[in-house]
């Protein structure tokens, strides 16, 4: 019974059907159609999900948050619902639609949670902008330039279209074996070719490639309150990037969720939203 509850956890993630209990809104950034959804009142906080994704990737966490928090979740540039222009994509053109977005918002200041590319681009917009961010989370975080010997290949099996592939994907990103099924596997790669993203992924994989926008010197910049929450079986982007965020961030605090991989705010979704409602309380 267990298995079969995280089976449908996961459906909703990956399937674009899922039951919506915000409405989404639009707002124009650099004339491009960016859709969002909000929900609560309070201090602001800003999801921002990883490659492939959309708002719907927190799904799990938005009311949980938003009893206590505004929370504004994107479809960032490319992806979701959002406009997918042809551009060369890289992490800075996040960050400067996430300035644009911000202001046409009138968002002041807000804290960001990110997931994998996304914490990327939080991490990059904090060091920029560091007056407009009250604190930071980075879930299992991408950003670090890979060693001089990796073999770059590997970055492309982020957009698989066969079901080798997408199976390889989630052994890397989900611990529980209830998200590797083959029905789950056939359901990953209609949801993967729906959404339409092929190209933003690709061309952000190529930007990776070129060496563009690495935090390893950015990353120890940050001054603000940071938590790092990272699944400890992560297959995509190792715990061991995560200390590194956690050694590089001065002050910064640790969360690691056992039994758990690339995405807890999915996998591990009630651990991951007492870990954020705590840490933005202030405990």
């Amino acid at each position: 019974m267990k298995t079969r509850i995280v089976f449908l956890l996961a459906i909703a993630f990956f399937v674009t059907s899922v039951a919506r209990a915000q409405t989404p809104k639009e707002v124009l950034v650099f004339g491009q159609k960016i859709q969002y959804v909000e929900a609560g009142s309070g201090p602001t906080v800003i999801l921002l999900h990883g490659l492939g994704g959309s708002w719907q990737s927190w799904h799990f966490n938005i009311a949980p948050l938003a009893e206590k928090y505004h929370v504004v979740v994107p479809d960032q540039i490319g992806f979701g619902k959002s406009d997918k222009p042809f551009v060369n994509y890289r992490i800075r053109t996040y960050v400067d639609f996430l300035d644009q977005f911000c202001k046409q918002l009138k968002i002041e200041r807000a804290t960001l949670v990110g997931n994998s590319m996304g914490g990327w681009i939080a991490t990059m917009f904090t060091a920029s902008f560091p007056d407009r961010v009250d604190k930071l989370v980075l879930e299992d975080a991408a950003g670090y330039a890979p060693p001089k010997d990796f073999d770059t290949r590997v970055y492309w099996g982020l957009n698989p279209t066969t079901r080798e592939g997408m199976k390889v994907l989630l052994a890397k990103v989900f611990y529980n074996k209830a998200f590797q099924t083959d029905a789950f596997i056939d359901q990953s790669i209609a949801a993967r070719l729906a959404a339409g993203d092929g190209y933003t992924i690709n061309s952000v994989t190529e930007s990776i490639i070129r060496g563009e926008d690495f935090l390893d010197d950015i990353a120890k910049t940050i001054k603000r309150p940071t938590l790092i929450i990272w699944g400890r079986q992560d297959g995509l982007v190792p715990l061991a990037e995560g200390e590194r965020f956690n050694k590089d961030i001065t002050g910064s605090k640790m969360f690691v969720i056992d039994q758990c991989g690339h995405v807890p705010n999915l996998e591990k979704p009630g651990e991951f939203n007492a870990a954020v409602l705590k840490f933005l309380a202030g405990e």
